[in-house]
């Protein structure tokens, strides 16, 4: 890797201090040249102090949340090249030269590491199957150009970082980041890495049913934020699907005898078609706003060029 360019290592913390002297050293040896950095995330088991004595720049933030942190990073530091990676040391810290080289080489904004499980307690079960269900529907709604969407351990350009407006604030973060690369269209790269089991008497702070939740919950805003003529036009459909089923037995009982019968469901029949009418409109007034806010985001990121040795 060329010594002029600029790789910044982050690493969002939060009581990991069993594992970010580590994290820290392997990262520091893997890439001599660059600067770690690692923001306790109000952290009351020193882990500050372990990730300083390991040779880290270390700063604080008080907003408790991955997404707060992962923000307030992308905002402070200065890069070429960032590299995000969790401080509970289960990612493979030699892989980062490699994913960089990729980065580089291919004018990747984004190099995705897939985990592969090499311990049998690297995942718990229920983590395992709430990664494949997310992934799934990410996949499905987005694309499927990212294979892990979950994993933590990523390198980003420049022009990526700092076109990116993070608005989660826990560990929807890696969600948000695929949906972005993938709605802009942005060069993605994958590349398998080790995941391994963390260290004896560290914890995941990922509270599975809690944060599930919530990343399903982002995936529904981003799905009307991204995608509204789609999800508008299923409400719409629904819609007419019922007052279908609602107006054919009148519109039938009416041509046979000249009278309508169940007035209340010849009502709730207009109303739902005027429903389906006013939802359709509304996903078409926000599609439009939709584009106009990707092309906004493209034209920030066209104002940072790609990284190289002639820059």
């Amino acid at each position: 890797m060329d010594r002029s360019c600029k790789v910044a290592v982050l690493v969002p913390c939060h009581n990991e201090a069993i594992s970010i002297a580590r994290v820290v050293k392997d990262f520091l040896e893997a890439l001599p040249n660059a600067t770690v950095y690692v923001y306790d995330n109000a952290s009351n088991d020193g882990t500050g102090v372990e990730a300083s004595k390991a040779g880290a720049v270390v700063r604080f933030e008080e907003l408790v949340g991955k997404g707060n942190v992962v923000r307030r990073m992308f905002r402070d530091i200065d890069a070429d090249f960032y590299v995000l990676v969790d401080g509970d040391d289960t990612y493979d810290a030699s892989l980062s030269p490699e994913m960089i080289k990729i980065a580089i080489e291919g004018q990747y904004d984004l190099v995705n590491c897939v985990r592969r499980e090499v311990h049998d307690d690297a995942y718990r079960p229920a983590h395992k199957f709430g990664n494949r269900v997310l992934t799934g529907i990410v996949k499905r709604i987005f694309g499927s150009r990212i294979q892990d969407i979950l994993s933590g351990y990523k390198v980003m350009s420049k022009r990526f970082v700092k076109s990116f407006p993070i608005l989660s604030k826990g560990f929807d973060i890696e969600t948000e980041i695929a949906v972005h690369t993938l709605e802009l269209y942005l060069p993605i790269a994958q590349i398998e890495g080790d995941y391994r089991a963390r260290p004896a008497g560290s914890f995941s702070k990922l509270h599975t049913y809690k944060d599930g939740v919530r990343i399903l919950r982002l995936i529904t805003t981003l799905l009307v934020h991204e995608r509204p003529l789609s999800f508008f036009s299923l409400i719409s459909l629904v819609c007419i699907v019922l007052a279908l089923l609602l107006a054919i037995p009148i519109v039938i009982h009416y041509l046979h005898y000249g009278l309508v019968p169940r007035i209340p469901s010849a009502i709730l029949a207009t109303g739902l078609t005027l429903s389906a009418m006013l939802s359709f409109m509304t996903g078409l007034i926000f599609n439009a706003m939709a584009r106009g806010r990707k092309e906004a985001q493209l034209l920030s990121y066209l104002q940072f060029p790609f990284w190289s040795q002639e820059n």
